[in-house]
C-alpha cells in the first residue's frame, strides 16, 4: 500500500508545481507560499478532526515534538525556495533540481537513520543525480 501512496505523492506534488507556477503570475513567491500553507494547514486539521486523530495529540512526546517542528521549519524553508526559484526559473528546470532532495534525502537515511545502503541504492542514486544534472544543463 505505501507504493500505492507514494505513486499519489508524487503525482500530486508534480501537480503542486504545475498549479503553483501557474497561479503565482504576478504574485510575490513569499506571499503565494503564505498562502499555499494555510490551505494545507486547514486541510491537514480538517483531515486529522475527521479520522480522528486529533485525539493522540496529548502522545506526542517531547523529542516527538521537537523533531515534528524542526521538520515543519525545513518544509518551510524547503518551500519559500523552492516557490522563489520556480517563480524565478522555468518549471521544467526547478522540478527536477527540487526533486534531487531524493537523492539528498537517500544520504541522510543512511547517515542519520543508520539504513542499510545497498548496491541498487547507490545505482538509483547515481542515475537520479545524472538525470538531474542532465535536465539542468
Amino acid at each position: 500500500m505505501w507504493a500505492l501512496y507514494a505513486v499519489l505523492s508524487a503525482f500530486f506534488a508534480a501537480l503542486t508545481s504545475i498549479l503553483a507556477k501557474i497561479g503565482m503570475a504576478g504574485v510575490d513567491s513569499n506571499l503565494a507560499t503564505a498562502v499555499r500553507t494555510v490551505v494545507v494547514l486547514i486541510m491537514a486539521w480538517l483531515i486529522c478532526f475527521s479520522t480522528g486523530a486529533h485525539t493522540q495529540l496529548g502522545g506526542i512526546s517531547a523529542k516527538g515534538w521537537l523533531f515534528l517542528v524542526l521538520s515543519g521549519l525545513a518544509t518551510g524553508a524547503s518551500w519559500l525556495f523552492y516557490f522563489k526559484a520556480l517563480q524565478m526559473g522555468e518549471a521544467s528546470k526547478v522540478i527536477p533540481v527540487d526533486k534531487f532532495s531524493v537523492v539528498i534525502g537517500m544520504i541522510l537515511a543512511f547517515v542519520v537513520l543508520r539504513e542499510t545502503v545497498t548496491a541498487k541504492a547507490i545505482i538509483g542514486g547515481l542515475l537520479i543525480t545524472l538525470g538531474t544534472l542532465t535536465l539542468i544543463l
